[in-house]
């Protein structure tokens, strides 16, 4: 019963309070959400899905040559099965620290980062004997990996004020006295030097802002170096001038028109059909009378239209102003049991530059927090992934559920007393997400 409370109370604080809101529109047609026309959204996609060659910049080290490589299913902007590997080890003082990767027959070495990729652009005809694949030392004893993300809606969800984040973190944390309790972290704003936003996008919340977001995975997934983030990791096998992201005839660069296309894209919509089933809809209140909606929130509301936001850097745009989208996730950080024991790398995340600043309410503790917790796993589109959780190690809804513990303990016991009826009625809910 408590948590049935907790699930009633969030939703009615985050319902719709403006005769302005309106709902976000939802699809996977490749439309505009109204940002910018279709033309222009379709342009910025064809950017989104270019793959990139050495001779762009790519590399030297790498995980793709595209951003919809990792985000295509079932369209562009979408989660995939594409996974990357991160690793750390353990300080003498108990802490996460970063791996040292040797590379070049040891002469050089990757740190500062818990990424590691799994390409590289040489050897190669120019450069035959230099060999910079990176490899997982023994000393590197934490190793995760991580599934790729949805980025659909994402434009929703950077458009939501941090008030709004932190009254949910509060209020499931007093009402669930003290059990849940969703951390929320401020992250530095790449594109607006010295301001922070409580972070959203990333499995460790680790960017608040979609430019930002952009930047980062062009350099660590791509090896792509944009004004954002200019420094290459290794420049060993790099014959490309930096920044290898330039502005277009358009004065927009490939991280401008990532960040745009983001913004326009439509939330995943729902199984219309298996949505209106007895089935579904007893698995839709079985899921709050559980405790799932507590973290998996079903509704959130964006804020104005014309608020500043990242910095003074974005105002929301009529499109995304007041819209009611439905994510089933909190976008804030849990310990569920399944935390991977990495603390994201400042210096990979926001560039050595960051150093350079005062950022305001940046806590270096705060990050420390983060090392065994994950954001919550948006549900929105779910039926579409067939492996689960952060890890990608859950292939049934079964098994994504009972891994559940922590914070999420008392609701995983709860899910264990349910009925096989009701368990199966819960299952379907989930395929019409």
């Amino acid at each position: 019963m408590r948590y049935l409370i907790i699930a009633s109370l969030l939703c009615f604080v985050f319902a719709p309070v403006s005769a302005q809101v309106t709902e976000a529109p939802t699809g996977f047609d490749n439309k505009s959400n109204g940002i910018v026309d279709d033309a222009t959204h379709q342009a910025d996609q064809k950017v989104f899905e270019e793959v990139e060659g050495v001779a762009d910049g790519l590399g030297p080290l790498y995980n793709a040559q595209s951003c919809r490589e990792c985000h295509q299913n079932p369209t562009s902007g979408a989660a995939s099965q594409i996974t990357e590997l991160r690793v750390g080890h353990l300080g003498p003082d108990g802490r996460f620290q970063n791996p040292n990767i040797p590379i070049a027959h040891g002469t050089q070495i990757i740190s500062g980062r818990s990424l590691v990729n799994d390409r590289a652009i040489c050897p190669s005809g120019d450069f035959p004997d230099t060999e910079i694949q990176e490899r997982v030392p023994l000393t590197e004893t934490i190793r995760t990996t991580r599934i790729s993300l949805n980025l659909l809606g994402d434009g929703f969800v950077e458009a939501v004020s941090d008030q709004t984040l932190i009254e949910l973190a509060r209020k499931q944390c007093t009402v669930s006295q003290g059990r849940i309790c969703g951390q929320v972290l401020y992250v530095p704003i790449v594109e607006a030097p010295g301001e922070t936003r409580v972070g959203r996008f990333g499995w460790k919340n680790q960017q608040a802002s979609l430019l930002s977001f952009s930047g980062d995975a062009y350099l660590n997934e791509m090896g792509i170096t944009n004004r954002l983030f200019p420094d290459e990791v290794t420049n060993l096998c790099n014959t490309v001038q930096e920044p290898n992201d330039k502005p277009g005839p358009d004065g927009l660069a490939d991280i401008d028109h990532f960040a745009r296309f983001l913004r326009a894209t439509k939330a995943p919509a729902r199984d219309a059909v298996l949505a209106e089933t007895p089935k579904a809809i007893r698995g839709s209140k079985v899921f709050d009378k559980i405790g799932c909606s507590t973290c998996h929130v079903r509704s959130l509301t964006t804020a104005p239209a014309g608020t500043k936001i990242n910095g003074g850097t974005f105002a929301i745009p009529d499109a995304l102003g007041e819209k009611t989208f439905h994510p089933f996730g909190d976008f804030l950080l849990h310990n569920v049991g399944t935390g991977d024991g990495i603390v994201m790398a400042w210096g990979e995340h926001y560039s050595p530059t960051m150093y350079k600043f005062t950022w305001k309410n940046l806590s270096e503790a705060e990050f420390q927090k983060t090392r065994n917790k994950v954001r919550t796993a948006p549900l929105w589109g779910v039926r579409l992934r067939p492996r689960l959780l952060h890890d990608a190690a859950s292939v049934t809804f079964l098994d994504a559920i009972l891994r559940h513990r922590g914070e999420a303990s008392q609701v995983t016991q709860s899910f264990r007393n349910l009925s096989p009826k009701d368990k199966e009625a819960l299952f379907e809910f989930l395929r019409s997400l």
